[in-house]
């Protein structure tokens, strides 16, 4: 009888040592579910809060190669409630659909910080591939999720 009985511990010890592994898989797992969908949250929320305006005119002489270096110069409001970088790292830029690596940021107003209502100036670089005169042209911004398209003509 005292071997039934040991046999039966000794099942009875795997059952919870199996069923403690199984509990602690899906502890460790709901946590990371939970983990990312707080992650996503937070993306989405600063999705929503930012907002940005192209607020250069479209027909002005100054959006492009206005100091004879055939630079697009863009002033790009924050008009959203989130704090953006003043960084060129945090914004992607596409002329006539082609990604444009060379761009300056200048944050018109002190800080280093964009806040909402706050100019920023953006600089492309296009003295390697002048755009043609006489031609439509687009530029896309893009801050944060949020795009921006900006039309004129050379």
């Amino acid at each position: 009888m005292a071997s039934v009985s040991v046999s039966h511990m000794i099942l009875f010890i795997a059952s919870m040592l199996v069923a403690a592994s199984v509990a602690g898989v899906f502890t460790d797992t709901v946590g990371q579910l939970s983990n990312a969908i707080d992650d996503q949250g937070l993306q989405v929320s600063q999705d929503v809060r930012t907002d940005v305006e192209i607020i250069s005119d479209s027909g002005s002489q100054s959006v492009y190669n206005s100091a004879g270096n055939n630079n697009i110069t863009l002033h790009v409001k924050n008009t959203g409630s989130e704090t953006l970088a003043a960084d060129k790292s945090a914004i992607n830029v596409f002329v006539n659909g082609q990604f444009e690596t060379d761009v300056d940021v200048t944050l018109r107003a002190d800080g280093v910080t964009w806040r909402p209502g706050t100019v920023l100036e953006v600089e492309i670089d296009r003295s390697d591939s002048p755009l043609a005169t006489n031609s439509d042209h687009r530029v896309k911004v893009i801050v944060n999720g949020d795009e921006e398209v900006f039309e004129f003509r050379t």
